[in-house]
């Protein structure tokens, strides 16, 4: 976890700037990657508030629905 002080009216995306995750973790692109506070989807441009817990998303490598899909094919497959 990393705190920062900002300034009030501050940005999701001010806050993460401020972070220095970015330079911590070059393969976070803003652009592509979604993010949030508390678990809720947000945009860069939402401002963030005293006490908020800013996350980062990475885009998924696999379909959720998919990956489910062969789970349960290979349980009946094994006889599980």
């Amino acid at each position: 976890m990393l705190d920062v002080i900002l300034p009030i009216g501050s940005t999701l995306h001010q806050a993460i700037k401020a972070s220095g995750v970015l330079q911590l973790a070059a393969e976070i692109d803003l652009s592509v990657w979604r993010v949030g506070i508390f678990g809720k989807l947000k945009s860069l441009d939402a401002e963030v508030r005293d006490h908020d817990r800013v996350e980062i998303y990475r885009p998924l490598t696999a379909d959720p629905m998919e990956s489910r899909r062969r789970r349960a094919s290979k349980r009946h497959t094994d006889g599980s």
